[in-house]
């Protein structure tokens, strides 16, 4: 019996050798039968692997387990050392999901929800990180996922084989490439001149060290009051000497209502649990919640507009925005109502009127997305916590702290920059994707934002994308899951037709292009999300073309769209089919052998 240890070349020797050549290979002996023990991979000359994926956060673990199922042979790599992605890197303080935990987990196998279950509501980045190292252990997915391993580029070359390059040099080839780098990888750099004239301690959030970090005493600066700083500032004020916050643009923080999740309700979520995710799977942020069937205006008297939003204020998180009023994404008026209702609450919980009105914000509700917060507001009541608006100024670090363009002086002794991510693009352009013409990915994207419903882009044959632009804006393990089961049964279909190649229309890719804008011109935040600063159309990013990253037509319409180009047999994608070898995959002119058509006795 051979075993799976050799090399996709060795193997490709033994197999070309049972049809009848005989070349040597060093401790092989040929006998007059060949068992082959290699039933799920695939054997080729041409490339390494069947399929090659960037990444081993939600987005690769599930698309591993998706590519082992259709009996194709994979390899991971994964920048750092361990998986989780974004939830291996972002280990700061008061780091946690504000998805809710029975929404928010791997979904591919029923078993994993009796196998595995969250402490609380929101589970804490400590939960995330076993979750996922938990389901890659139990699914002996680990063996496919090179760690420590960064991969700085990827090559299509005439015979639609892709070469990755890892920073290490080496290169790996492959027919399907699977860039799984998560909607949030990339995190912004700090822009400040002075940086490393600063002598104190510093750190990114995005970026935090393994380390325990030490807060006791120290008077500590966060620059930032986005979902990461609103996360971050509770957990450490209590341990600062004095902690500034240096905010730019205000938020408004939805309270999360966070609690622990006693055996009873984890025995309930997990009976209740497919009934839920098939009903995140049709809301239109892939969250498991309700619309209210109502309007501002249809309800109309003021005490009872207030009692609604009262009640969705105390269910916490995002209840407030999606089972208040059914048009606060499309009214003004509702959509005022619900701003200056979270304004109020501002007010009456920051006891310092003067910070109060520095976290009002003048901008619409949800032309941002909304933070959802832990004691947030509560921490500015602290007489060692100091909120500072630098909206009009600029700042530069110097040896001992920072100073201000209006003459400001602050001295720190910790410097924690919660400045967000480039993202959705950040890291497929970052890295060095070049299509069939030869042109980066990166400067394709910097021209035009373009997608066929954020799996497929035009010119970069067999390259799926996961978890990247244009997907529906909202809660990414539903999202994903719905994404990864389509790209399978695609791939399934060009394994089965024996298709070498997929590609996407010029018109395919135009009309998602048009419906995605049109999704998004129906929002109130088309016209306000630019000049918020919202990362969803990349404005906080200096220099990056503002565009739409995400779809906002719901998860519903989007499966939808997904779910009828297969079931119409593909029209919009162009498949190049390659040379048939008899018992083999098809190629662009060299043997494959697939061990799929082998038996024991060949």
């Amino acid at each position: 019996m051979l075993g799976l240890d050799r090399s996709g070349g060795e193997l490709a020797e033994v197999l070309l050798a049972s049809l009848g050549h005989r070349p040597k290979i060093p401790g092989f002996v040929y006998g007059s039968k060949l068992s082959v023990a290699i039933s799920l991979m695939t054997v080729s000359k041409k490339a390494d692997y069947d399929a090659v994926v960037v990444g081993a956060g939600f987005s690769g673990i599930r698309t591993i387990w998706e590519l082992v199922q259709l009996r194709l042979t994979v390899k991971c790599f994964e920048a750092g050392s361990d998986v989780g992605g974004a939830w291996y890197w972002n280990c700061y303080p008061g780091a946690r999901t504000d998805s809710e935990a029975w929404v928010y987990r791997l979904n591919f196998d029923p078993k994993i929800k009796d196998e595995w279950g969250y402490q609380e509501r929101y589970p804490s980045q400590q939960d995330v990180q076993r979750h996922l190292s938990h389901v890659t252990d139990q699914y002996n997915l680990r063996q496919y996922i090179t760690f420590d391993n960064r991969v700085k580029s990827a090559h299509i070359d005439e015979n639609n084989i892709w070469t990755i390059t890892t920073v290490d040099g080496k290169t790996t080839t492959c027919r399907y490439f699977l860039p799984a780098t998560g909607p949030l990888s990339i995190a912004k750099e700090p822009p400040f001149p002075g940086l490393k004239s600063y002598q104190g301690e510093w750190y990114q959030a995005a970026t935090w060290p393994k380390k325990k970090i030490d807060f006791r005493g120290k008077r500590i600066l966060v620059v930032g009051t986005g979902a990461t700083g609103v996360q971050i500032i509770p957990k450490i004020a209590p341990a600062a000497k004095h902690l500034t916050v240096f905010q730019r643009t205000p938020n408004y923080v939805l309270p999360g209502r966070n609690y622990i999740i006693d055996e009873h309700q984890a025995a309930d979520i997990r009976q209740k649990h497919e009934d839920t995710w098939d009903h995140a799977s049709r809301q239109s942020s892939g969250l498991a919640m309700y619309r209210s069937g109502r309007t501002l205006q249809s309800v109309g008297d003021a005490d009872k507009i207030r009692q609604i939003f009262d009640a969705g204020w105390e269910c916490g998180g995002f209840h407030f925005q999606f089972e208040t009023f059914d048009d606060l994404f499309t009214s003004k008026e509702a959509n005022e109502a619900a701003s200056e209702y979270i304004r109020q609450k501002i007010r009456a919980v920051v006891q310092d009127p003067e910070t109060a009105e520095k976290l009002c914000p003048k901008y619409s509700f949800l032309s941002k997305r909304p933070p959802c917060g832990h004691f947030y507001y509560e921490a500015f009541n602290r007489p060692n916590v100091e909120l500072v608006d630098i909206s009009g100024d600029d700042i530069e670090l110097y040896e001992k702290g920072i100073r201000t363009s209006s003459g400001g002086e602050y001295e720190f002794d910790m410097i924690i920059f919660a400045l967000g991510f480039d993202a959705a693009t950040g890291a497929l352009s970052e890295m060095d994707v070049r299509g069939s013409q030869g042109v980066s990915l990166g400067d394709v994207w910097a021209t035009q934002l373009e997608t066929y419903a954020g799996v497929l882009v035009r010119g970069f044959p067999n390259m799926f994308l996961v978890c990247g632009p244009h997907i529906p804006f909202g809660n990414m393990p539903v999202v994903l899951d719905i994404q990864v089961k389509w790209i399978g049964q695609t791939l399934r279909h060009m394994e089965d037709k024996r298709l070498a190649k997929i590609d996407v229309s010029e018109e395919a890719m135009a009309k998602w292009s048009s419906h995605l804008h049109e999704a998004f011109e129906a929002t109130l935040f088309a016209e306000s999300a630019k000049a918020a600063g919202a990362w969803f159309v990349g404005a906080n990013i200096p220099g990056k073309a503002s565009d739409i990253l995400f779809y906002f037509g719901g998860v519903p319409a989007w499966t939808a769209w997904l779910e009828n180009e297969s079931k119409a047999g593909w029209p919009s994608l162009d498949f190049g089919a390659g040379e048939e070898v008899p018992n083999g995959h098809i190629v662009n002119g060299d043997i494959t052998i697939d061990s799929r058509q082998l038996v024991d006795g060949v």
